[in-house]
C-alpha cells in the first residue's frame, strides 16, 4: 500500500469523463485516413468499423443522420479519409472517431459510388443488350418523365412541333436534381409507364455537372426503367459521359432533343419502308404483266389455235389497260408522297390505307387475268404432257381418229415444237410414224 494520503480519490467514471473533456478540447475537429475493416451497419442505420494502418487501428461510429449523406457504400479493406472528432465511448472507456463525413481515397466519392453500383447492376444482367427492346415504328402515346420548367422539355415539344409528328404527348413533372429527385424519377417512370396507351418514354434533363445529374445515378431510377414495361429512353444532357439511366435504358440519346429525333426518326423510317414496298410491288406487277402479255401474244401466232386469237388479243389488251392504270395510280401516289411530307404525316394512316387498298383492288384484277389466262391457254395443258394434232390443211383440231383417214398429212403440236406426220391406219388405236425432223 502506497505511503502518504492521496489529496484526492477519483472514480472511474470521473477519469473517464477527465479523459473525455481533455480529448474533445484536444481534438475538436479532425481527418483520419485508414483503412476500413470490421464494417457493420446496424439496422438502426448506424455504422460501426475499425481505421487501421499498419502499426495502429482507431475504433469509429458514423451516426444514422450523417451515414445517409454517404454516397457510395463501404466496405472492408476501402481506403478513406473522414472527418469528426475524437471523443470517449463512457460505458467501456474506450475512445474512438465521431466520423461525421467519409470520402473514399484516391478518388470522388461520386465517381465511386458510380462505379460500385455500375458494377452491381451488371452483374445482375441490367446492361445486358439482350433485354434491350426496339422502338415501336409508329407510336401514337409517348410519355416525358422531366422537369416541367427545364429547357430539355422545350428542346423535346420544339422537335416535336417542327417534325409535325402526330403523337399524344404524356408529361410526368419530377424534380431532376436535389433530394427527393430519384424518387420523384423513379415515380413518374412507374407511373407513365404503367398506363395502356403509353408505348415509349423519355426520361431525362439538361446538361450539368455530375452533382447536378447524380438523380440518373440512383439505383432506384435504374431499376424503375429496368422494371419499365415499355421501351425507355435515356435523355440526359452530357454527350461525352453516360450515367447509370443510360446504361439501363434500351437505348440512349445524347440529349433531349436526340431523343425526339429518334422516336419520330421510326416513323420517317416507316413511311420510306412503305415507299419501298409500293415501289416493289409495282415492279414485280409490271414484270409479271409483260409476261402474260408475251404468252398471250405467242399463243395468238400458234396456228393450233386460231378461235382463240380474238379473246387472247382482248385479254392482251385489258392486261395493257391495266398496266397503264396501276402504273398511274402508284405515281400519282408517289408525287402526292414527296409534295406533301407534312401533310401525309398528319393524315399518314388514312393515307396508307387508301393506298393499300388502292394496290389490293389492283393486285386482285391482276390476279383474276391471270387466272383468266391461265384457264384459256391450252399451252397450260400441254405442258403437263399432253399433245393436240391438227389438219394442217383446215386447221381444224382432230379430237378422233374417225375425222382422218389412211395417208393423211396431220400435225402434232407440243407444249413447245411440232411434228408433222402421215397416218399410217385409222383404228381405235391409230398409229403414226413420224416424216419430219422436230421443228422448233
Amino acid at each position: 500500500m502506497t505511503q502518504g494520503k492521496p489529496d484526492r480519490i477519483f472514480s472511474v467514471s470521473e477519469v473517464t469523463s477527465l479523459v473525455k473533456t481533455a480529448l474533445e478540447d484536444l481534438f475538436p475537429r479532425l481527418w483520419v485516413e485508414g483503412e476500413i475493416s470490421n464494417f457493420h451497419r446496424h439496422q438502426s442505420g448506424h455504422l460501426y468499423f475499425t481505421l487501421k494502418d499498419e502499426k495502429s487501428q482507431l475504433r469509429a461510429v458514423m451516426f444514422r443522420s450523417d451515414a445517409r449523406a454517404v454516397a457510395f457504400e463501404l466496405k472492408d479493406g476501402l481506403k478513406v479519409v473522414c472527418r469528426g472528432r475524437i471523443s470517449v465511448y463512457e460505458p467501456r472507456g474506450e475512445y474512438q472517431l465521431y466520423a461525421e463525413a467519409i470520402d473514399p481515397k484516391g478518388k470522388g466519392a461520386l465517381q465511386l459510388a458510380f462505379e460500385q453500383l455500375k458494377e452491381k447492376l451488371r452483374a445482375e444482367g441490367l446492361f445486358d443488350p439482350a433485354r434491350k427492346r426496339k422502338l415501336p415504328l409508329r407510336p401514337k402515346t409517348i410519355g416525358i418523365v422531366t422537369s416541367a420548367t427545364g429547357a430539355a422539355l422545350r428542346d423535346i415539344l420544339r422537335i416535336l412541333d417542327r417534325r409535325h409528328a402526330r403523337l399524344h404527348i404524356l408529361i410526368h413533372p419530377a424534380r431532376v436534381q436535389g433530394e427527393g429527385a430519384a424518387d420523384e424519377i423513379a415515380e413518374g417512370i412507374r407511373v407513365l409507364g404503367g398506363l395502356a396507351e403509353v408505348e415509349v418514354l423519355i426520361v431525362g434533363r439538361g446538361g450539368g455537372s455530375i452533382e447536378d445529374l447524380w438523380a440518373f445515378n440512383e439505383e432506384k431510377v435504374a431499376r424503375a426503367i429496368a422494371a419499365s414495361p415499355v421501351p425507355v429512353i435515356s435523355a440526359v444532357g452530357h454527350e461525352v459521359d453516360f450515367s447509370i439511366a443510360d446504361f439501363t435504358a434500351d437505348l440512349r440519346a445524347p440529349t433531349p432533343s436526340a431523343a425526339a429525333e429518334m422516336v419520330v426518326e421510326k416513323e420517317t423510317a416507316f413511311l420510306e419502308k412503305i415507299g419501298h414496298y409500293e415501289s416493289t410491288l409495282a415492279l414485280r406487277m409490271g414484270y409479271k404483266l409483260r409476261e402474260l402479255k408475251i404468252e398471250a401474244l405467242h399463243l395468238t401466232r400458234n396456228r393450233a389455235f386460231p378461235n382463240f386469237r380474238v379473246r387472247l388479243l382482248n385479254l392482251a389488251q385489258r392486261v395493257d389497260e391495266l398496266e397503264t392504270r396501276a402504273w398511274k395510280r402508284i405515281k400519282d401516289e408517289q408525287r402526292a408522297l414527296a409534295g406533301h411530307t407534312a401533310g401525309l404525316r398528319l393524315g399518314v394512316e388514312k393515307m396508307q390505307n387508301a393506298m393499300a387498298r388502292r394496290l389490293r383492288d389492283l393486285l386482285a384484277r391482276w390476279e383474276r387475268l391471270s387466272a383468266a389466262l391461265d384457264d384459256r391457254s391450252p399451252l397450260a395443258i400441254l405442258a403437263k404432257g399432253y399433245a393436240l394434232c391438227w389438219d394442217p390443211a383446215t386447221r381444224r383440231v382432230i379430237r378422233k381418229a374417225a375425222e382422218t383417214r389412211k395417208g393423211a398429212e396431220v400435225v402434232v403440236s407440243f407444249h413447245k415444237g411440232e411434228i408433222a406426220c402421215e397416218v399410217k391406219a385409222v383404228n381405235r388405236s391409230a398409229t403414226v410414224e413420224s416424216r419430219f425432223k422436230e421443228t422448233p
